[in-house]
């Protein structure tokens, strides 16, 4: 299984915008974006498959999952962001495409979204 390593997270503004890249050591079947508040269970919020996305309705609009093959890395750019968009962000690499936790076959370490108001 490839190794995956998140960055780009930090502090922002409401309303401001975030990069997050994933740099996976292998190449994947398909790729996606968790994130887990200590409230909240993790939860899938993008998905990738070629040229297919997935989003959860929560960002739907305002975040965009793409990747670059080339460099075996996945990016999450994150639009007027929100409060509630507040966790630690994770990549996962998938055995199918779609939002479920139980597609995962590895995670990364993560990286932390802080969203002021």
């Amino acid at each position: 299984m490839p190794q995956l390593r998140e960055s780009g997270g930090g502090s922002v503004q409401s309303g401001g915008s975030l990069r997050l890249s994933c740099v996976a050591s292998a190449s994947t079947y398909s790729m996606g974006w968790y994130r887990q508040t200590p409230s909240h269970q993790r939860e899938g919020i993008a998905s990738i498959l070629g040229t297919q996305t997935k989003y959860a309705e929560s960002v739907k609009g305002r975040f965009t999952i793409s990747q670059d093959s080339r460099k075996r890395t996945l990016y999450l750019q994150m639009n007027d962001l929100k409060p509630e968009d507040t966790a630690m962000y994770y990549c996962a690499s998938l055995a199918s495409f779609g939002l479920s936790v139980n597609y995962a076959t590895n995670w990364g370490k993560g990286t932390q979204v802080t969203v002021s108001a």
